[in-house]
């Protein structure tokens, strides 16, 4: 039986994430609020030290591959991104010539209303489900990347997934896309794991 490690249960260890919107609500059609999320993962990533290691934005969900820092667990940062993306979503609605304004809105008040939430308005569901990501095991950290970079290409948006621009597909391509990642460079990790005697 494998013995589980401090790494495994920590708030600081690299995991995969889902932020979904409340009824899958299709928010990031229009750029503005796409712009919202990059803005927002790379102030994290300047100012509070979060490690993205890969990210993919959908129409109404945003898949992350991330490491928070020492000293700012997982939970905070989810907190805190929600709350500040919510403020700047709900900023941009308001401003945005958008025909799906007063639906959007309203379904944000009915999702607060059913959560007996404080905010009058609740963008993002509650849930992510963290799942921990174990650079020991180089075979599954690649298929949570593939997975992640695959999101358009299953959803016809695109060819191929470098050809995406609101994700880190190209930045593994050796492209420079719009947040600034940590790309995981995979042969160098399955060397030293081999190196060590712990490749899986």
């Amino acid at each position: 039986m494998k013995q589980e490690t401090n790494s495994e249960t920590s708030q600081h260890a690299c995991h995969y994430i889902t932020f979904n919107t409340v009824d899958w609500v299709d928010i990031f059609i229009k750029p503005v609020y796409k712009y919202v999320i990059v803005d927002a993962l790379n102030e994290f990533i300047g100012r509070r030290g979060l490690t993205v290691n890969a990210w993919c934005l959908m129409t109404n969900h945003l898949h992350l591959l991330l490491q928070a820092k020492d000293g700012t667990g997982l939970a905070m940062i989810e907190r805190d991104f929600k709350r500040i993306t919510s403020t700047h979503i709900l900023e941009a609605i308001e401003l945005e010539t958008d025909l799906r304004r007063q639906w959007m809105l309203e379904r944000f008040e009915h999702s607060s209303q059913s959560l007996k939430k404080l905010e009058k308005y609740q963008v993002w569901q509650s849930c992510s489900n963290p799942e921990f990501v174990d650079f020991r095991e180089p075979m599954k950290l690649r298929e949570h990347l593939n997975y992640l970079h695959d999101n358009p290409v299953r959803d016809r948006i695109v060819r191929m997934p470098e050809d995406y621009v609101f994700s880190s597909a190209g930045d593994y391509q050796g492209r420079r896309g719009l947040v600034n990642v940590k790309v995981i460079d995979m042969e160098a990790l399955i060397r030293g794991l081999i190196r060590n005697g712990g490749a899986g």
